[in-house]
């Protein structure tokens, strides 16, 4: 058939779309009808396995079962996809001793998964399958079957695999989350599963990993004349400079703000003042251990721009809100 168009009325073209949309959203509402006893099996079934799952289908459904398995994985739940035509040349030697496997077809007769069936029912591992239809062969021969049963496609035709392939995504979502909550795999673990993403910058990049340190720091103590104090603030180029006192211990910090102020409103003589006088006493302090995510929360709710990294009570490091800009935290 040639690429061309036959039909340019755009009203009909967004009236399709849109039924498309009403017709897959009903769809996956659809779906909490799934949610029996047999979903509550499947969670139990998969979250106590040792072993991983092993999701496979053909087709659009294939594509679906390939999207589960990485969401298992990402999740806390060792899985993959299997193709179904590759399953009985060799790949059906990758499901070992307490693994899961899950099927998925629409139809539930799929032949190339009947073909594999009777295999994995030697190897004796729990079998797990989605599918439209409850009295299929897939359905039947299942331990646990949930049922993924829409009224119609989306394709106009009633042909194309849409609404269908969308509920099973949406059941199998479903799936991995509920899977997840009963595993208590926490944003932590998420991160480690992705420490490439913000996600895992968020969550797993710590104060201690974007402060400055060392020679770094800006710092000056109490008595130091207001020169020696305005060079401290502009060589380190940090907009502050941290004050500590005769013990060396941290007792304030000077940011650019506060020279504003103190020369605009108080019109002091700067020359005639040390850091002590100039300096805003017990400023906010973050542990090295926090997390940076944390710490752009403490900065925003006291509508600061710097910490001061306090460890044993000495400074250790300081932190800023262009460090976590350059660390893409925020």
């Amino acid at each position: 058939m040639a690429n061309t168009i036959v039909n340019n009325d755009t009203a009909d073209w967004q009236k399709i779309a849109t039924q498309v949309l009403e017709i897959e959203s009903n769809a996956v509402l659809s779906m909490q009808a799934a949610l029996n006893d047999s979903f509550i099996q499947a969670v139990k079934c998969i979250a106590q396995t040792r072993g991983k799952v092993v999701c496979s289908g053909v087709g659009k459904s294939g594509h679906i079962a390939s999207k589960i398995a990485a969401t298992l994985s990402s999740t806390g739940t060792a899985a993959f996809f299997m193709h179904a035509n590759e399953a009985g040349h060799g790949d059906l030697g990758m499901i070992g001793e307490g693994d899961i496997v899950l099927l998925l077809s629409y139809s539930g007769e799929s032949s190339e998964l009947l073909k594999i069936v009777p295999v994995l029912k030697r190897l004796q591992v729990p079998l797990i399958t989605i599918v439209g239809n409850a009295d299929s062969t897939l359905a039947q021969t299942a331990d646990i079957c949930l049922l993924a049963t829409v009224e119609q496609e989306a394709c106009p035709h009633n042909l194309a695999p849409t609404a269908s392939t969308t509920a099973a995504l949406a059941l199998g979502d479903a799936l991995a989350m509920t899977i997840l909550a009963a595993r208590g795999f926490s944003p932590d673990d998420f991160a480690r599963t992705h420490p490439l993403g913000k996600l895992g910058r968020r969550l797993l990049l710590r104060v201690e990993d974007t402060m400055r340190t060392g020679e770094n720091i800006p710092l000056v103590h109490e008595n130091t004349p207001f020169a020696e104090t305005l060079l401290e603030i502009t060589s380190k180029r940090m907009g502050m400079t941290l004050v500590n006192n005769a013990a060396d211990e941290l007792c304030g910090i000077i940011t650019d703000g506060d020279l504003r102020r103190a020369l605009l409103e108080k019109k002091i003589d700067l020359q005639q003042q040390t850091a002590g006088t100039l300096m805003t006493p017990q400023p906010t302090t973050a542990p090295p251990e926090m997390l940076a995510v944390t710490a752009v929360q403490l900065m925003k709710e006291k509508a600061l721009n710097h910490l001061a990294v306090i460890q044993q009570q000495k400074l250790v490091g300081a932190l800023s809100f262009h460090d976590l800009l350059r660390h893409r935290i925020l």
